[in-house]
């Protein structure tokens, strides 16, 4: 039977735990602790599989959550012999990055674990004032760090920033015109209705000019395990142009395609994503990027590519498939639209090239491609969209040299 004491004590630990998920990201509060009590006091502390399952249940309600909890779970209640005698665990200690069996651990997660132990320990130490007048703002750090390498803190800062950027309209001739009486073409159909309206004996001349209107904006995104880290934040992205224009059609691909553009539309970030996690299964996958693009141009192509669309192909170009049918399938929505821009986080190397099947059957068929792994990449994409392209820009000519 377990004294009044150490139920308190369970709690406490709880408590602990539920805070490092919270500065790790995960949406936990006062609901959330209550429900993991809960569920402790009803599968009990006699098998560490309920035990974990149990928070599981309580605390992840998003496919891309999954990994965070493990890593801190496994970390935070690291002991073996936890469960015999988890009255007397103490929160733990500051948390190496590099362990030493080798398991990468996540920035967010070891981080969240620093501060938790930082905050329980009562520091003598005399705060010491920095003089920051010769240093760097916050903000101009964060525009050129990789998404890769950002803390929570700094994530949630980026994402704030992502949602502020606006896209620029690009109007583009269309085939309808409208009344303007400085239009450079003559309206011979109004101006014999406006000369049948006076009788006939004067004809008024009408003009006319050809309306502009901004493209569709379609976007693939690659959400396979390579790409995890930057699909979160693309997801942002995404969001933030789906809400500034319309016409905006997402799909996100890994081992099947998935349109989540319906759930983009909602104006609540959270609420859409969480709408997006329950929508996709192959979260953090493998890549078919062929298979995905093929069922795009059999089932998607004719109803979004319309009116001269703008695509963005936002992929490492890994595949699993070593580009079985990725040549044929590019090439074919490289004709569909009016200019497709190929994204990959990868291009931020200087030393990269395109030596993967994927990479080199992707190539031959963009119009340009961009590195985008940090805010600066993505203020440089919104400026590019915001104007007019012609195929094949000049520097890929040095890229198709490296593919043959």
């Amino acid at each position: 039977m377990t004294s009044d004491n150490d139920q308190g004590r369970v709690a406490v630990n709880l408590m602990g735990f539920a805070r490092v998920l919270r500065r790790a990201g995960l949406p936990v509060g006062p609901g959330r602790m209550l429900q993991a009590v809960a569920a402790t006091e009803t599968v009990g502390l006699a098998n560490r599989d309920d035990f974990y399952w149990a928070l599981h249940a309580v605390f992840v309600n998003r496919q891309d959550q999954r990994e965070l909890f493990d890593q801190a779970f496994h970390i935070f209640w690291r002991n073996p012999k936890l469960l015999e005698r988890m009255a007397g665990l103490t929160i733990p200690a500051p948390v190496d990055e590099n362990p030493a069996d080798g398991r990468e651990i996540s920035r967010r997660v070891a981080e969240a674990m620093t501060e938790t132990a930082a905050a329980t320990q009562d520091s003598g130490e005399a705060e010491t004032e920095f003089d920051a007048s010769l240093t760097w703002s916050q903000g101009e750090t964060l525009r050129d760090k990789d998404f890769e390498q950002m803390s929570s803190a700094e994530i949630y800062e980026a994402r704030a920033a992502i949602a502020r950027m606006r896209l620029p309209i690009m109007d583009v001739p269309t085939r309808r015109w409208r009344p303007d009486p400085a239009g450079a073409r003559a309206d011979m159909r109004a101006s014999l209705r406006a000369a049948m309206r006076s009788g006939g004996d004067i004809i008024p001349l009408r003009k006319r000019k050809q309306q502009r209107r901004h493209p569709p904006l379609v976007i693939l995104c690659d959400i396979s395990g390579s790409m995890e880290v930057y699909s979160r934040l693309f997801l942002h992205f995404m969001h933030a142009i789906t809400n500034d224009r319309d016409r905006v059609h997402t799909f996100l691909f890994g081992t099947r395609l998935t349109n989540i553009t319906r759930y983009l539309r909602h104006r609540d970030v959270d609420l859409a994503l969480d709408r997006v996690s329950g929508a996709v299964q192959d979260w953090a996958g493998g890549t078919r990027i062929g298979q995905c693009l093929h069922d795009f141009n059999r089932d998607w192509s004719r109803r979004v590519l319309g009116q001269g669309a703008v695509v963005l192909l936002i992929s490492d170009g890994l595949d699993r498939d070593a580009g079985a049918g990725l040549g044929v399938e590019m090439q074919r929505l490289h004709k569909s639209c009016r200019r497709l821009i190929w994204l990959n986080p990868l291009l931020r190397y200087d030393a990269f090239e395109p030596r993967s099947l994927g990479v080199r059957a992707i190539m031959p068929h963009v119009d340009e491609f961009r590195p985008v792994h940090n805010l600066d990449s993505l203020r440089n994409l919104t400026d590019a969209l915001g104007r007019q392209g012609g195929r094949r820009m000049g520097s890929m000519a040095k890229w198709l040299e490296k593919v043959a």
